[in-house]
């Protein structure tokens, strides 16, 4: 069992940042990577970041690339989302999830784990 918790949501103009946390715990945390989803109102749930299987390459959905970054902590378990030149179509509830090493990233189905999601609004 993993526990997912974010943090860091809030409101902020476009062009802002923020910067989103998410805090694991549980057993054999080692076994599962950690990954970024959003969902805006009326929008389905989609991939945001997340690493490959070894954990050392960062992936991103395009609209995101150049403006936002993932990182980890392995000692504090801990995966955040640096997010940079922020737009208002960046508005969503965030959520962190987990999933096996072995299952790919990009489907939200894949993740076995979620946090209970943090918002962030961009006004225009």
């Amino acid at each position: 069992q993993v526990q997912l918790v974010e943090s860091g949501g809030g409101l902020v103009q476009a062009g802002g940042s923020l910067r989103l946390s998410c805090a694991a715990s549980g057993r054999a945390l080692s076994l599962y990577r950690m990954g970024w989803f959003r969902q805006a109102p009326g929008k389905e749930r989609e991939f945001v970041a997340s690493f490959s299987m070894s954990g050392t390459t960062p992936y991103y959905t395009d609209s995101v690339k150049g403006r936002f970054t993932i990182s980890r902590d392995n000692a504090k378990n801990t995966v955040a989302l640096q997010m940079n030149s922020l737009k208002p179509e960046d508005t969503a509830v965030y959520y962190c999830a987990a999933r096996t090493l072995s299952r790919p990233m990009y489907n939200s189905k894949e993740y076995d784990y979620w946090g209970q999601g943090t918002q962030v609004t961009v006004s225009s």
